[in-house]
């Protein structure tokens, strides 16, 4: 039985993750958990790509990134469920984020979406199959 879940979900890919998202709700209300939605934005200051930005090419992503998240939180689950949802925009590589990010919530469960496999044999996209392998706590991936 599980007391905190967290949904890890793209805002840039809504149409395969409002299955995820739906999927962590619904295990969620079984449970009597509390749910945490996480997204994250990559973090460019600290390359040589990052000169290429405005200053405050972070802070506006971030924001935007939020906006989307509430959005589609709220479209995707309804504006009851969304107000019940704890909204997560985290900044970095996208496994190390959502393992922090449940680490944090102290989340006994992941939910995260297979993503695009390239091939007939790769069963789970990069950032899923990280976050299953050094996950603490159980990974549930939706297909």
């Amino acid at each position: 039985m599980s007391r905190s879940i967290l949904a890890a979900v793209d805002v840039s890919d809504t149409e395969n993750d409002a299955k995820v998202l739906r999927e962590a709700w619904k295990l969620a209300q079984l449970d009597g958990a509390q749910l945490d939605v996480v997204t994250v934005v990559p973090d460019f200051g600290m390359s040589v790509v990052g000169g290429f930005f405005s200053p405050d090419f972070h802070e506006k992503a971030v924001a935007k990134a939020r906006e989307a998240l509430d959005r589609f939180v709220a479209e995707t689950l309804g504006p009851e469920a969304n107000r019940k949802i704890r909204h997560v925009v985290a900044t970095g590589k996208v496994y190390e984020e959502i393992l922090h990010a449940a680490r944090v919530a102290g989340s006994d469960l992941i939910v995260v979406g297979a993503h695009k496999p390239e091939l007939a044999d790769y069963l789970l996209g990069p950032n899923a199959a990280r976050v299953v392998r050094h996950a603490d706590c159980s990974v549930y991936v939706v297909r």
